[in-house]
């Protein structure tokens, strides 16, 4: 799949974006490609990813593989972003989550402390989904 990037940087100044992971990362760090992927196999991941929606950096957040602490930061995309097609195309037209990936690293420039989980069952609900898809040997799009 060829896709074209959706904004150029300066259009994407004003809007906020979440990244919700695991990783422990001070402001003014980066988060880079390269770092195994919280889905799937697990392979190397040569995008990150980021949202216009807090509910979905708390998905994130919570689905991240890995022992440390849920976080989600606010970042700012240091070059292109384009449509997460993960989470857009067929699945879902428009782009309702604000869902994106960049090749580019995205800078920390805050974390969000005050925020509220999804309920247990709901969170059950989300991994059964996506042991099926597992199961089924759908993977997410690198």
């Amino acid at each position: 799949m060829t896709s074209k990037p959706i904004a150029d940087l300066d259009d994407t100044i004003a809007q906020r974006f979440y990244h919700g992971t695991r990783a422990d990362v001070k402001p003014g760090g980066l988060i880079v490609p390269g770092y195994s992927s919280n889905y799937g196999k697990r392979k190397q991941a040569s995008w990150v990813y980021l949202t216009g929606t807090l509910d979905a950096a708390i998905w994130g957040a919570e689905l991240a593989a890995g022992d440390g602490r849920e976080r989600i930061y606010i970042v700012e995309p240091t070059g292109p972003i384009e449509d997460d097609p993960n989470l857009t195309d067929q699945k879902f037209r428009g782009n309702p989550t604000q869902s994106y990936r960049t090749r580019e690293p995205l800078r920390v420039t805050g974390e969000v402390t005050d925020w509220q989980g999804h309920s247990p069952e709901r969170l059950k609900e989300m991994k059964d989904h996506l042991e099926r898809l597992k199961a089924q040997g759908i993977e997410a799009i690198d």
